[in-house]
């Protein structure tokens, strides 16, 4: 087995009362894949910092392979101190890292490297911090929540370029299909311990199930045992002395291990307050329109939502899905077109920036509204205590300000607020951001049970398979279309996947938006990598020819055939190859080349 590039033995970390981390182990070679799992609140992020070496733990002992490097991505990146978005991710490249890869990987992310970090969406700040963290190559990444606030395009496209690294990865993330695809081997931190299993976290789940089963067995043994003992100490006949004291050593010792017993925590209780069942048709839209300027978000788009349908809206950052959903659900009136309403229609929306929190309010506060200690659920009052453990939250977080809150935490808070209210149209914005797995499961089982009509945004492809009974699509120009099934049923209908190009192009519609159409020659500049292919195909021209040049050397030799046939079809095979690559390299050095001179015309 291959040394270990980063290893944790040991690690002990108490806040307060209850051990956060107690004797942790983790391991991870070269090449390994590891996606790190357990509950908000379990102490996953904060490992992650040991092992990045920027939290010390109580005790225990970080060891990282000599010479080994290491770029751990945060949840929330600090840009302070930086000018531009280029600026932050040069400075995390090392001495001998090239700096064209700074600006290459955020192109490949759809940024120019100008941006202002003060001043960019929380997308944009994911993928500056992401373009920091590969732009150096390291050996070792370890990724926090790392699809957090990207749309589809750029999860799928950086599921592929994480795939085709050779650094060792340790994820966190609450996407299913992101660690099914990338991870080789799970670690599941629960109660403070790793248990680990050299498996994708695809076989996760049924082995945790399994895991929770034989605990629970085992906790039942130890409950009857107790009691089989204290019936003995009651009434049992007894024998010699020193075995009966013996005897009631083991049951003190017993009973110490079952009031010692950590058991796991339990689910959400998620429920949405219904309000009176509306009426059969929801929402009816006919040939409905919006512009921005010369840009068309959408153009002539109908649909017909009735009753107890789930529909998702998916697409790029930019594509226009806040502006469809707004227009859908009256928030927005449409520049074209026509909406009508359903009869008796209650609507509940989930803000997914949580721009309605006061970070300096308590928890309490936030669920009731201030100066009471009940919340109002579905009309009726329910103590704050008893709804905020329904989603858990421990009685002691009452007067808890939400600042000090995790993502996932917050994200509880939200669902909690919206679910209070009687609906039958919930409208979710990114519902599923900084959930835990088990949440999760609740959340889809809930929406599965709600009698009412369901909309969502998500950019969680596992959550839209498993909720939505639809999906729309954007198609490019302001043209929406809706597929049947969820989004792995919307790729096979439209027989391709969304297209990643979109993402830049809402970053140049975004530009265009603020201060009018761009000029011929901006749009046509050439980028960092065409640039790159100018400066270096020259020199990749030359080293083909040379390569003709010494295979053409070799099948000159007219006895070479008779003499060594295996020499001889690999001298052809190579040479064949390298006359379609020098073709390739010269075409495409000339397409590059009139460009350049047409935009310096221009």
């Amino acid at each position: 087995m291959a040394p270990p590039l980063i290893q944790l033995k040991d690690i002990k970390l108490t806040f307060g009362g209850t051990p956060l981390l107690s004797g942790v182990e983790l391991s991870v070679s070269a090449g390994e894949r590891v996606c790190l799992i357990g509950r908000n609140g379990s102490g996953k992020s904060t490992l992650l910092k040991i092992a990045a070496g920027l939290v010390e733990s109580d005790s225990g002992s970080r060891f990282v392979q000599p010479g080994a490097t290491v770029r751990y991505l945060p949840q929330e990146p600090d840009f302070s101190g930086f000018a531009t978005t280029l600026a932050y991710v040069e400075d995390g490249l090392g001495p001998g890292d090239d700096h064209y890869q700074a600006r290459y990987v955020l192109e490949q992310l759809g940024l120019h490297g100008d941006e202002d970090p003060a001043h960019i969406s929380g997308g944009e700040a994911r993928r500056t911090a992401l373009a920091r963290v590969l732009a150096p190559s390291p050996d070792i990444l370890l990724l926090d929540e790392p699809t957090n606030h990207l749309d589809l395009t750029t999860i799928e496209w950086l599921e592929g370029e994480l795939a085709s690294r050779r650094s060792a990865l340790v994820i966190i993330s609450h996407d299913r299909r992101f660690m099914s695809n990338l991870s080789r081997a799970t670690a599941w931190l629960d109660r403070g311990q790793i248990k680990q299993i050299d498996k994708g976290f695809s076989a996760f789940e049924s082995w945790r199930d399994e895991v929770l089963a034989e605990e629970e067995r085992d906790q039942h043994k130890l409950d009857r045992k107790i009691v089989m003992e204290e019936h003995w100490l009651r009434y049992g006949v007894s024998g010699r002395r020193k075995r009966n004291v013996k005897r009631l050593g083991n049951l003190f010792a017993l009973r110490d291990q079952r009031r010692d017993y950590r058991g796991a925590a339990g689910n959400a209780n998620l429920a949405a307050s219904e309000a009176d069942k509306s009426g059969k048709l929801i929402i009816e839209a006919k040939g409905i329109g919006r512009t921005y300027g010369e840009r068309k978000i959408v153009d002539d788009f109908s649909i017909r939502v009735q009753r107890g349908d789930r529909i998702g809206i998916v697409g790029p950052n930019g594509a226009g899905k806040t502006t469809l959903i707004e227009m859908l659900t009256g928030g927005k009136p449409p520049d074209s077109g026509t909406i009508r309403f359903g009869a008796n229609i209650e609507m509940v929306t989930l803000d997914q920036h949580r721009e309605s929190l006061d970070p300096k309010s308590t928890l309490a506060d936030a669920l009731t509204g201030g100066g009471s200690d009940n919340v109002m659920v579905g009309g009726k009052p329910k103590h704050v205590v008893s709804y905020m453990k329904d989603f858990l939250f421990a009685q002691e977080q009452m007067r808890t300000p939400l600042e000090v809150l995790s993502g996932g935490e917050r994200g509880r808070l939200m669902l909690a607020r919206a679910l209070a209210k009687p609906s039958n149209l919930l409208v979710l914005d990114e519902p599923t951001n900084d959930l835990d797995l088990e949440t999760l499961d609740v959340l889809e089982e809930m929406l599965g049970d709600y009698e009412g009509t369901v909309i969502l945004i998500s950019h969680d492809r596992d959550f839209l398979d498993r909720v939505v009974t639809s999906v729309i699509a954007p198609e490019g120009d302001g043209r929406w279309i809706e597929y049947a099934g969820g989004y792995t049923d919307m790729l096979a209908q439209r027989g391709a996947d969304l297209k990643r190009e979109a993402v830049k192009a809402g970053a140049e519609e975004k530009k265009e938006a603020k201060g009018g159409a761009p000029s011929t020659a901006a749009r046509r500049k050439l980028n960092f990598k065409d640039k790159h292919a100018l400066e270096t195909l020259p020199k990749t021209i030359a080293g083909l020819q040379a390569e003709i040049a010494k295979q053409q050397r070799h099948l000159d030799d007219p006895n070479l055939y008779k003499k060594d046939r295996k020499k001889f079809d690999l001298c052809s095979a190579a040479l064949s190859a390298a006359q379609k690559e020098l073709e390739a390299a010269e075409d495409r050095w000339l397409e590059l080349e009139v460009m350049r001179e047409e935009i310096e015309q221009a």
